[in-house]
């Protein structure tokens, strides 16, 4: 039930993207009387197709393969590959006869729909749901500290307070502003109650990426047993669901990050836990991925404070834009991480971007995650890739400086050299899926 939950949430957001994403090209080639033969959502690979009907000289329609839609546009060298009608004398309803400033803004009409809708759903979600935060203080337990960031002075247990001299509204969001942004300093109390000011190196974003450091400060919990992975160690030697765990090799332990400590060493452990009020102790070896096979309780109303904070329309209207705006740039800054041996790998597909919605059915959190993917969408098409809009763009913005067109048959086989790359991003994303889902990595 929550693979079909999660996979309607994404079918549904995707579709939604894909028409209004081409409505931005098919708009403004009607308004310049362009034809548009077809407008589909999916892919009607090899004339296949669930759904179809034809109006005004266009056809509408549903494909079989959803990997996402188009709209075809007379005149035009697109994924459609149409080069029978491109050897016929141009026509005056056609894209190529129109002049470069129309051809230029049928092509970005649809990453400036996907920016635009990205930017109206954040401000939609802030004025009717408002927002979440978890202010500094309100970690019950502090923040479990990577080994990483040890180093810098911070401890476990540390209470997170400003960032860059500015106090926090919203402590949750110190991992990824450390990864994406500038800063330079965050202020934290120590468990004893002093206070220090730490110093973040320039290159932190690259440590922890180098370093697979993605959440250095995350919220402590106690240390309690929830799941027992069957054959593994746990669950060889005897740990329950429910155990909670009180020493490890003679050592008290009070939360799982300790814990988790101790078993990452990969050495043999002596773990003590309390069961129905009576404390037992188990001999247990980490396997050789330093793993014992449990994981933890954790309620969230045992480790954070949530505060939940309402906004007018104008202030809805501010956080939104700046959302979308500090959304498009984060996604720009991570961008550079995919050209590296680790990206490469680290490229999701469709089921990575399905896990992204929640496993029960939020329309909070579908809006959130539709408006980041709208903006995602608009920035990759917008990369000058042929067989991409960027790409079209490129090329017309070629024509419009130096005032020479790209012959037609460059532009047939820059389709096809753009058509072939895009496809083998496309099995390598989803080849990292399939992996992931098999190896459980």
């Amino acid at each position: 039930m929550e693979i079909l939950i999660k996979a309607s949430q994404f079918l549904l957001s995707l579709s939604f993207l894909i028409v209004l994403h081409e409505l931005g090209h098919f708009i403004p080639a009607k308004l310049f009387k362009t034809r548009v033969e077809k407008f589909y959502l999916f892919f009607d690979a090899w004339g296949k197709k669930l759904f179809s009907f034809k109006k005004g000289g266009t056809e509408y329609g549903i494909g079989w393969l959803p990997l996402g839609g188009y709209v075809k546009i007379s005149g035009m060298i697109d994924e459609s590959m149409d080069t029978e009608q491109m050897k016929q004398p141009a026509q005056p309803w056609e894209f190529r006869s129109k002049p470069a400033w129309q051809r230029l803004i049928i092509m970005l009409g649809g990453v400036v729909v996907n920016f635009i809708l990205g930017f109206l759903i954040y401000i939609m979600v802030f004025a009717v749901w408002g927002e979440e935060q978890v202010k500094p203080g309100d970690v019950k337990n502090g923040f479990a500290v990577h080994e990483t960031f040890k180093q810098y002075g911070f401890q476990d247990g540390d209470q997170l307070l400003k960032m860059n001299g500015e106090p926090l509204e919203d402590v949750m969001v110190v991992n990824k502003h450390l990864f994406l942004r500038d800063v330079t300093t965050i202020d934290v109390q120590h468990l004893d109650g002093s206070k220090e000011t730490v110093g973040i190196p320039n290159d932190i974003g690259q440590i922890m990426w180098e370093n697979g450091v993605m959440t250095p400060f995350s919220p402590r919990f106690a240390a309690i047993i929830d799941t027992i992975i069957p054959e593994k160690p746990a669950a060889e030697v005897g740990l329950l669901k429910g155990d909670v765990i009180v020493a490890v090799n003679g050592a008290p332990i009070k939360y799982w990050d300790e814990f988790s400590s101790v078993v990452d060493k990969g050495e043999d452990l002596s773990v003590t836990v309390s069961r129905n009020g009576t404390e037992k102790t188990i001999a247990a070896t980490p396997n050789e991925e330093n793993k014992l096979g449990v994981g933890p309780f954790a309620e969230v109303d045992d480790v954070l404070i949530i505060t939940q904070r309402d906004f007018s329309f104008g202030e809805s209207l501010s956080l939104g834009t700046s959302k979308a705006f500090w959304t498009l740039k984060d996604y720009m800054t991570q961008f550079k991480y995919v050209f590296t041996k680790k990206g490469a790998t680290s490229v999701g597909g469709f089921i990575a971007i399905g896990n992204i919605f929640p496993s029960t059915w939020s329309w909070k959190a579908f809006w959130g995650i539709t408006a980041f993917l709208s903006i995602m969408l608009g920035f990759m098409n917008l990369l000058p890739i042929p067989a991409l809009d960027g790409g079209h763009v490129m090329f017309t913005l070629w024509e419009m400086v130096t005032g020479k067109k790209p012959s037609d048959k460059f532009l047939e086989y820059a389709q096809i050299t753009g058509f072939v790359l895009l496809m083998g991003l496309l099995i390598l994303a989803n080849g990292n899926d399939i992996y992931k889902l098999f190896t459980g990595s």
